[in-house]
């Protein structure tokens, strides 16, 4: 099967129409396209983006330090209006403060924008995955757009 591809993948790559090829390969299914995977990026982007703007005076400035206090990472639920349904602690290494701290800014930040109606599901939700990356200080970071640890190194 896979040298039948290989053939027709090379038969379509000289055609003059490159449209004959994009059908190909979406004949194959190869799982979710790249411009849902590229809606899911945006969106998550767009939450954490509403996270650091309402919780300003709590984000670490500049990069995270080389070893971090702690790392919580929560998953939720945001419906199709931006409400977040349900959240919880889905990973952390046992800081209690700073797993409130998480969630704390995260239900603060609530609503979000309404998800795209391409990432939800039957019953008219998202579920994301985010971590919080804590420094020292309290202060945080979130890692979808957290800039590149410190180099311990370098302190």
């Amino acid at each position: 099967m896979a040298a039948a591809a290989c053939v027709c993948l090379l038969a379509l790559s000289g055609c003059a129409e490159p449209p004959a090829a994009k059908a190909f390969f979406k004949a194959l299914d190869l799982g979710p396209s790249a411009t849902e995977e590229r809606k899911q990026i945006d969106y998550k982007t767009q939450v954490a983006q509403r996270i650091e703007e309402v919780n300003a005076a709590a984000i670490t400035p500049g990069h995270p330090q080389a070893m971090l206090r702690s790392v919580v990472v929560l998953t939720f639920l945001i419906g199709k209006s931006g409400q977040i349904l349900k959240a919880s602690v889905y990973r952390t290494n046992g800081d209690d403060l700073a797993e409130r701290v998480a969630m704390t800014s995260l239900k603060r930040s609530a609503p979000f924008p309404p998800p795209p109606k391409a990432l939800l599901n039957r019953a008219g939700q998202v579920e994301l995955m985010e971590a919080w990356l804590f420094n020292n200080d309290g202060r945080f970071q979130l890692q979808t757009l957290a800039s590149a640890q410190k180099d311990e190194a370098a302190e």
